[in-house]
Parts: C-alpha cells; sequence; structure tokens
C-alpha cells in the first residue's frame, strides 16, 4: 500500500489552516495547534521542517509565529509531500536505481517510472488552495485521462 506519514498528513493539514488565513496573520505554533487540535509536540517539529524546506516562514520575537511563504493556490500537494517525506518513489528500482537484485532482468522498471512520474504529476497539479476549497479542475475519470497527464 503506497501511503505517507502521519506527519505529512499532518502537515498538509496544518498548511490547509494556514491557506484558510486569507489574511496571510502569524500564528504561533500553540495557536495552530490548538485550532487544528493536533498535538503541541508534533506541531513545533512539522512547523520546524515545513519553515525548513521553505513552505512557511518563521518570524521571531514577542509577536512571531509562522505564516505562508506563498498562497494556497501556488503550494502543490506534490511539494508538501516532498518536503516532508524527501523524494517521490513508488518502487525501490525508482528511489535507488541498481540496487534491486532482479533490476537486470525485470521488464518493468520502465513502466515503473511512467507510473511514477504520472502519479506525481497529478499530486502537482492539485494545490493547496484545491483542498481547502473545490476542486478547480476535474479529476481524471480514468486510464486514458491519467496517461494526458503525462
Amino acid at each position: 500500500m503506497i501511503r505517507m506519514s502521519k506527519e505529512t498528513d499532518y502537515a498538509i493539514v496544518l498548511l490547509a489552516y494556514f491557506a484558510e488565513d486569507h489574511k496571510g496573520l502569524k500564528r504561533s505554533a500553540r495557536e495552530v495547534a490548538m485550532e487544528s487540535r493536533l498535538p503541541l509536540p508534533m506541531v513545533r517539529k512539522i512547523l520546524k521542517v515545513l519553515a525548513r524546506e521553505e513552505l512557511l516562514v518563521s518570524h521571531r520575537g514577542a509577536k512571531g509565529g509562522y505564516s505562508l511563504v506563498r498562497r494556497g493556490e501556488r503550494i502543490s500537494i506534490g511539494e508538501i509531500i516532498k518536503a516532508m517525506e524527501g523524494p517521490l518513489a513508488m518502487t525501490e528500482c525508482i528511489e535507488a536505481p541498481g540496487e534491486c537484485r532482479h533490476e537486470p532482468v525485470c521488464g518493468l522498471r520502465t513502466n515503473w517510472q511512467t507510473i511514477n512520474e504520472i502519479v506525481f504529476k497529478a499530486l502537482d497539479s492539485l494545490t493547496l488552495s484545491d483542498l481547502t476549497g473545490s476542486f478547480s479542475h476535474p479529476l481524471p475519470s480514468g486510464p486514458s485521462e491519467l496517461v494526458s497527464l503525462h
């Protein structure tokens, strides 16, 4: 099963919280944790990662906190997942070419590369604003529409 980590799921929830705030106000980790009902230590950890990965700006001082670097329609879901999970790869041969002992005799690597690209192009085409509102474009209804993303 392909599944993102709980931290990545929470990161998307937290960024959606920031994106829904159209005034772009700074929010402390404590405020964000209370509003999102997520544990403060986890929120702090995730906000630090998102700031390090330049999806949030960290403001220091008594009136400090965090704010989005860009508006929600300019942050892709793929970008968030990459920031939290690292490079995206659905199979070992995509993530670490040459490390799978079956790679020399396996004819599927090229097709897995294509599938990997299609999935992550789809994630990159969806934005944070898409998640907080209604989708700005219809999702593909079948395999032929997915191929057109490629």
